[in-house]
């Protein structure tokens, strides 16, 4: 049967979400953890891998256990086997984190409806990226969740040059391409606000992101809030499909990954993560 984790993680700690040897990372914690729990591999399916030092609040799993380890949960227990799984990993991940205990917390576990896919059933992710562009806004107690920018920023002309790459697109200037897959995108927000506070937050939201693409976009973005590029620039390099030395990637500690999007019925779930898995295979094959 097939369990759904919603996620927290702060990405200082983690070398970034997949598993890699000898490192620690988000899923490798997580699966070592519900290893401890049912006393066998289990392995985990995400919503949207983040790279390392990228941290998220709304990260989305699922994961596939026997209806018998589900069941054994709660035996001992009279709370449902969901809060019990919930409690029983953050125990888990205490011990597999050790000094890091805390840097990640699962909030829920849910059995979903039939066909969900944590990756496939996914709508939208939605990121945050947070700017100090003046010296009276660099809070020591949050420099690791916000970049310390040493340029003024000018908010306006940073929204008009993103506001030119709403849409479908082929995002190639902006990512890092990988083999078998596509660097077509819909993005669906991308915008800068200057906060009460003064600190710019960077909205982004896309159907789907190819490495690097968020980091990308922000890194380009601040040129032309800086004054350094045009705000047609960004537009110019989406359709040059242009990648050179001006391709410059934003720190990935200020990167958040705020929330996952998913159909609201059961029914759309199902046929949104068959309507992907197939465009995914044919991408590829």
């Amino acid at each position: 049967m097939r369990v759904r984790l919603d996620l927290a993680y702060d990405g200082g700690p983690f070398s970034g979400w997949a598993v890699q040897p000898g490192r620690r990372t988000a899923q490798g914690a997580l699966e070592e953890a519900l290893a401890l729990i049912v006393r066998r591999p289990v392995r985990v399916v995400v919503a949207g891998r983040t790279d390392a030092g990228v941290h998220a609040r709304g990260q989305v799993v699922h994961a596939d256990l026997e209806a018998a380890e589900w069941e054994a949960l709660a035996r001992r227990s009279d709370d449902a086997p969901e809060a019990v799984l919930v409690r029983r990993l953050r125990g888990a991940l205490s011990r597999v984190l050790g000094e890091a205990t805390g840097a990640l917390e699962v909030r829920s576990a849910v059995v979903p409806p039939a066909g969900f896919d944590a990756r496939f059933s996914a709508l939208w992710r939605r990121y945050s990226y947070r700017i100090a562009d003046r010296p009276e806004h660099w809070d020591p107690l949050l420099r690791g969740i916000t970049l310390w920018h040493r340029a003024p920023l000018d908010v306006g002309r940073m929204n008009g040059a993103a506001a030119q790459l709403l849409g479908l697109a082929d995002f190639l200037a902006f990512c890092r391409p990988r083999e078998g897959s596509t660097t077509v995108r819909e993005l669906q927000e991308f915008s800068f606000e200057r906060t009460h506070e003064g600190v710019v937050v960077a909205h982004v939201k896309a159907d789907a992101f190819c490495h690097n693409m968020v980091r990308a976009l922000v890194g380009s973005a601040l040129r032309v809030g800086e004054g350094l590029e045009r705000t047609e620039w960004l537009h110019e390099r989406l359709l040059a499909r242009v990648r050179d030395a001006k391709t410059r990637l934003a720190p990935p500690h200020p990167l958040v990954l705020e929330e996952v999007g998913y159909p609201a019925s059961p029914a759309e779930m199902a046929a949104r993560a068959e309507q992907t898995r197939a465009l995914r295979d044919e991408i590829a094959g």
